[in-house]
């Protein structure tokens, strides 16, 4: 009876690490790589289009990201978000398409990157911990409605721990992860 409860209660949490894992792909680190932009709105024709539907994104170099837009006539829109967004790069337009040359970190900027990334992390263990709450909730109220007993409500709530338990470890990870790639230089 509890089990629906406890495997939603893992896909959402198995969805916030996914979630946090998109995030920090946009955090820049010393290569170039086309997640960076992908996702920065563009004012296409007055609607705010991601970028990745409107161009084609590459990363010919190593510190380097070309943007070719498939309609030439938004080009200064898409060097326009670029300089708009916290992504920190200036964009060279030749006319034809955005170059993006992606300069070395500095120890400070790299310090605030990494700030950046243990905040997002910080979002994705309050998301866990909300479902956590939430399915807590579910599982007491069917111990109140008397559809479980005590010795199942207490088995559910700590099996519904060790999940977030192990989601808190996967994000910790993640974050770790991203950090190192961050201070590399």
């Amino acid at each position: 009876m509890v089990t629906p409860v406890l495997s939603e209660a893992e896909q959402r949490m198995k969805k916030a690490e996914e979630v946090l894992k998109h995030s920090l792909e946009s955090v820049r680190t010393g290569r170039a790589s086309p997640s960076l932009v992908e996702h920065l709105p563009v004012d296409y024709h007055g609607v705010p289009t991601p970028l990745n539907q409107l161009a084609t994104i590459s990363a010919p170099e190593a510190r380097l990201l070309v943007i070719q837009p498939w309609d030439r006539s938004i080009l200064s829109s898409v060097e326009k978000a670029i300089r708009a967004s916290d992504v920190g790069i200036n964009p060279v337009n030749d006319g034809a398409l955005i170059r993006l040359p992606i300069p070395l970190l500095s120890e400070e900027r790299r310090l605030e990157l990494v700030r950046l990334v243990h905040r997002k992390v910080e979002e994705g263990k309050v998301a866990v911990r909300n479902i956590r709450r939430d399915d807590l909730e579910r599982i007491r109220a069917m111990e109140r409605a008397k559809e479980l007993s005590q010795d199942e409500s207490r088995r559910a709530q700590e099996r519904l721990q060790k999940l977030t338990d192990a989601s808190t470890t996967q994000l910790d990870q993640l974050g770790a992860a991203k950090e190192a790639e961050v201070l590399k230089v």
